[in-house]
């Protein structure tokens, strides 16, 4: 089984979706913006992504440019602010097992089957 973290609003989270459906896998979809992650949650994805928290930040957003770009912020400061604005977290995301990626590009999800 998949997990599927999605924001239906975001073109490539619904383009890695259809991709992964076309394969015909089960996917269990975590709708992240309506119901947010833990800290232990996010923790865990940004563990089996192998990546620094920072890394899963869109930067360019703005909740990430008014309220903390420029700070010396601690990894759990980081994930602790994703969870508080979900919309600043990269995605989407794709976790089978011990794998997971970020599907951007969308194609990238297929990285997991």
């Amino acid at each position: 089984m998949i997990t599927f973290y999605h924001n239906s609003r975001c073109s490539k989270s619904r383009e890695a979706l259809k991709l992964l459906e076309e394969k015909g896998e089960t996917i269990e979809i975590v709708k992240y913006l309506q119901k947010p992650l833990t800290h232990a949650e996010l923790k865990q994805i940004i563990e089996l992504l192998g990546i620094e928290p920072i890394n899963l930040v869109r930067t360019q957003e703005k909740d990430w440019k008014v309220n903390y770009s420029g700070q010396n912020l601690s990894d759990s400061q980081i994930i602790d602010a994703m969870i508080e604005h979900p919309r600043m977290m990269e995605r989407p995301i794709a976790v089978k097992g011990t794998k997971a990626v970020i599907g951007r590009p969308p194609e990238k999800v297929l990285d997991i089957l």
